[in-house]
This record gives C-alpha cells, sequence and structure tokens, in this order.
C-alpha cells in the first residue's frame, strides 16, 4: 500500500467505529468510513473537540451537526516547490469534502512521470472531480482536458486551478458525460499521452445516463485505449469500490493496453496514516499501466 504521508495541512488523527477524525488546516471534523470497520479505543483526545461531524441518515444521505461556525470553505495546501497545490475544502451534503487526500500520492507519481517525459505531455482527466490531478499534471507542464458530469464540481475545479495559480495553464475544463466525450474524442482523432480514470461506483450524466462501475469500466478502458497517441506515457485507473480490486482493474489494462503498446501494469491500494496508531486506512485502489 501506498499511503499519502506528505500532508502539512491535512492528517488523519484517529480512526475507529466506522469514523475518520481529521485535520483539514486548523479544522477538525469527524466523518463516516464505511472501511474503519475496527472498534478499538478510541486514541486521540481531540475527538471531543470536533468542529463539525457528519451523521449518516437511514435513508441514504446525511447532515453535519456544526459544534461551531465554520467558514463555508477554506483553503489548504497540498506538496511544496513547484509541486505545491491550493485547494479549496468545503463540506458537502453528501460527507465529502472536495478533496480526497489519499489521492496525493497519485498527483505526485502523474507530476513526475510528466516532467521526467522530456516533451510535450496532453493528459484527459476523466470523472475529474475538484480537479486535484488536473492541477497536479498542468503544474508539471502537461497540457489537460478535465471532464466531470457535474457543473458545479468543474466550477470548483476551476476555482481550485486560481488558488493555485495555475488559471492561465492549457486547461480544458468540461462539463460532459465521460464515455460520450470518449466517443466524440475517437470520431474527431483526438489523441493523448496520459489518462487518468477516477470514476464513481455509482452515478449519473448530465442527461441523466447510470454509471455504475463494475458494468461501464472495461468498455470505457477499451475505448480511451483507442485516444491513446502512439507513444502515450501512462494509464491510471483509481477504484472507490471495495468490490473491485486493484488485481482485477491491473488486469483489464494488461488485456487491452500491453498487447498494442507493451510497458508494463501494476496496482495496489493507497491509504491515509493515521497518527493515533501508526496503521494504514486504505482509501482505495489504483491500476497503472506505464511505458517502459
Amino acid at each position: 500500500m501506498r499511503p499519502a504521508d506528505t500532508w502539512k495541512d491535512y492528517e488523519l488523527l484517529d480512526a475507529t467505529g466506522g469514523n475518520r477524525l481529521e485535520r483539514w488546516g486548523e479544522t477538525l471534523l469527524v466523518r463516516p468510513d464505511p472501511q474503519v470497520v475496527w472498534k478499538t479505543p478510541q486514541q486521540s483526545p481531540l475527538w471531543a473537540k470536533a468542529d463539525a461531524i457528519y451523521h449518516r441518515s437511514n435513508q441514504g444521505g446525511g447532515e453535519w451537526e456544526y459544534r461551531r461556525r465554520l467558514p463555508e470553505k477554506w483553503k489548504i495546501s497540498c506538496g511544496e516547490g513547484e509541486d505545491k497545490l491550493t485547494l479549496i475544502v468545503s463540506p458537502t451534503g453528501f460527507k465529502h469534502t472536495g478533496v480526497f487526500p489519499e489521492q496525493a500520492v497519485n498527483w505526485a507519481w502523474y507530476a513526475q512521470k510528466i516532467r521526467a517525459a522530456g516533451r510535450p505531455v496532453k493528459v484527459l482527466n476523466l470523472f475529474g472531480y475538484t480537479g486535484g490531478a488536473t492541477l497536479a499534471c498542468a503544474a508539471a507542464g502537461a497540457t489537460v482536458c478535465h471532464v466531470d458530469a457535474s457543473k458545479g464540481i468543474v466550477a470548483w475545479g476551476k476555482d481550485n486551478a486560481a488558488a493555485s495559480g495555475l488559471a492561465d495553464r492549457p486547461i480544458r475544463w468540461l462539463v460532459d458525460d465521460c464515455a460520450k466525450f470518449v466517443a466524440r474524442e475517437k470520431r474527431r482523432g483526438n489523441t493523448y499521452d496520459g489518462i487518468i480514470m477516477d470514476p464513481p461506483s455509482y452515478g449519473r450524466g448530465p442527461g441523466g445516463e447510470i454509471w455504475k462501475l463494475e458494468d461501464c469500466i472495461y468498455d470505457l478502458i477499451s475505448q480511451c485505449e483507442e485516444v491513446l497517441s502512439d507513444t502515450p506515457l501512462f494509464f491510471a485507473v483509481n477504484s472507490y469500490t471495495t468490490g473491485l480490486s486493484p488485481a482485477v482493474m491491473e488486469y483489464m489494462l494488461k488485456t487491452t493496453l500491453v498487447p498494442r503498446f507493451g510497458g508494463k501494469t501494476s496496482c495496489d491500494e493507497i491509504g491515509l496514516p493515521v497518527s493515533a496508531t501508526g496503521g494504514v486506512v486504505p482509501c482505495g485502489a489504483t491500476a497503472i499501466w506505464e511505458e517502459n
């Protein structure tokens, strides 16, 4: 497992009983996490000082209980030097904050690959959310096409670009259904040197299109293979679905990409270190194809 252990403005303080205690800048949040199935005693004294707690509803969704008044949004930083990103945090009605901190390990990997390439690199970021991966690639010198089905989330990504001083970088921000966009790019003859795919387990496109990861992921990977350039750099797929193992995603990349491009595949879990215990909470899986 690769832990995202370089954060200064984010910290997973403790985790037990289905919940995480997290520090986002100076703010302490408690959020549910289905992976936290253990019921060990709370180790951190800061549980009692949480600023807000997210409570799940039996009917789905949930709501925040605020212990003190918080700003609607605030900023945190990730990385250092030329890789430093400034990201806007805001608690949403679906427990999320606009940042998946475990993805920082992947952001750093994308940036390293792009800088080491020594050539112009075009990246397609599908299901791009609020743009962490997009900005990491752009900061490393890539031209990026960012696609997400949510207009509000894409606007959030643009705000993150401005906060990070990257608003003038060559980034296309598109509100679109990812599968339909890739099909159009194939017809147009557009290609990319790197593809990042961070799909939800379940979702709907702008036109109500239903997305279920297990049913749709292989076809989308196969589609994306057709919009890779003749000399691609990498292809990364992230999953938060516990039923879709890293090895399954790697198998799909190996069987679709290696016969055409050669290269190598790998897979692993990504996670967040827990300050109170020294353990690591798994937060998803990543499978990667890369050129040799």
